[in-house]
């Protein structure tokens, strides 16, 4: 990355980009403004058609990641573009999208600085750019996840090492404004040696009726539970929900009934199962199931489980699994939400950090992170199995998969 600093010219600058990035356009300011990347997509004849959706990709810190990616999926065939670099930022993790489809959030770090930034999306026809907007410091070191309530009106970011869960206020157009809050998490389970003696809150989320926030926190083996007030823009301690000791909550989602909650136990691979009350916001635990049988992970040097997603229909829900690279197939039953286990499918790459399904719930893309791959796999609708849909593309270390329409 070119330092904004340094004593190239205007010109000269502007000549590298445009060799080293084709169409694209490095646009230099202040540090603390982050240069952003104009990128361009190199399939501006097949955009035009409506069956392309965007997929926005956040990455890691390895050296082959330079930042935020987009790359488009065809709906019709399940075939993925080349991912293309959308913005510059260190270690842009995870993603959100405003409910207006104009604004993009990312956790990552400005100038040494731990911060949530904001972006506008810019589309002009066939092409797509982000444009740098504002961020906000975080002040408690980097974020693991990122979630915006559905008005828009306010943000939350869970942070892993910190053991804290943040707000902050949005303005009408999504712009950010401040943190009015940080709350900090406190204790440790102990459950599991080196990784629960303290705090970690892996991932914050809202309610249906978006009156309460969930944060499941690994380092407790619960996930804490909040009231929202979304005209001071303020948390509130409600609750907690405990998970099987040693489990490691990571990542949570509703049923689409708002009856049912699954949380991702990262430690244990397994998902445990909840009743949701919805007037009094407690959550209380019916089932816990292994991702993964024991015996098939005694030689991985590595295990851990990654993501979860609710197929909208109700029917099928799935879970990944790093080190025995997988995702899990599971079928709901309607009356109750347990669930019954139904295939594992391989994602044809190494480490599922993340993975999502499309708008029209027909693909599910799976994020490679130690491949830096990103597969496409057909969902049958009959009993949710993956098929593999030889469309795999190259994606430098991703580790979240965020639809457009998100």
């Amino acid at each position: 990355m070119l330092n904004p600093r340094s004593d190239l010219t205007a010109t000269l600058q502007k000549k590298i980009w445009t060799l080293f990035l084709g169409a694209s356009l490095l646009v230099c300011g202040d540090l603390i403004s982050m240069p952003l990347i104009q990128g361009q997509t190199k399939v501006s004849q097949a955009r035009a058609k409506t069956e392309l959706v965007d997929i926005w990709l956040g990455t890691g810190r390895a050296k082959v990641s330079k930042g935020i990616y987009h790359c488009l999926l065809n709906t019709k065939t399940g075939k993925l573009t080349d991912p293309e670099l959308m913005a510059e930022v260190s270690g842009p993790g995870f993603l959100a999208m405003h409910p207006n489809g104009e604004r993009l959030y990312a956790v990552g770090t400005l100038n040494e600085v731990p911060s949530v930034i904001a972006y506008e999306i810019r589309k002009d026809g066939s092409k797509v750019a982000l444009q740098y907007e504002n961020s906000v410091p975080i002040g408690d070191g980097g974020a693991a996840h990122v979630a915006v309530n559905r008005s828009g009106s306010v943000l939350l970011t869970a942070q892993y090492g910190g053991g804290s869960v943040a707000i902050y206020r949005l303005d009408q157009e999504g712009s950010l404004l401040e943190q009015p809050g940080l709350i900090p998490h406190e204790g440790g389970s102990g459950g599991v040696e080196n990784r629960q003696t303290a705090p970690h809150a892996h991932w914050v989320g809202f309610s249906p009726d978006q009156h309460f926030a969930f944060v499941p926190d690994l380092g407790l083996d619960q996930v804490v539970i909040y009231k929202v007030d979304e005209d001071q823009g303020s948390l509130a301690p409600h609750g907690v929900a405990n998970v099987p000791p040693g489990g490691g909550p990571r990542h949570m989602k509703f049923h689409p009934n708002g009856r049912w909650i699954y949380v991702l136990n990262e430690l244990a691979l397994s998902v445990t199962v909840f009743d949701y009350d919805s007037q009094s916001g407690q959550m209380t635990a019916k089932q816990t199931l292994a991702s993964v049988p024991a015996e098939q992970l005694v030689r991985e040097k590595f295990a851990s489980a990654s993501e979860v997603r609710v197929h909208p229909n109700g029917r099928f829900l799935y879970s990944a699994n790093r080190g025995h690279d997988t995702i899990t197939v599971y079928q709901i039953h309607q009356e109750t939400g347990e669930l019954t286990v139904v295939e594992r499918e391989h994602i044809r790459g190494a480490t599922p950090r993340n993975f999502n399904l499309d708008p029209t719930a027909t693909w599910l893309i799976a994020a490679g992170q130690d491949s830096n791959t990103l597969a496409s796999f057909e969902v049958d609708q009959a009993d949710g199995r993956l098929i593999y849909n030889r469309s795999c593309v190259n994606a430098p270390n991703p580790i979240c998969v965020l639809f457009g329409h998100e």
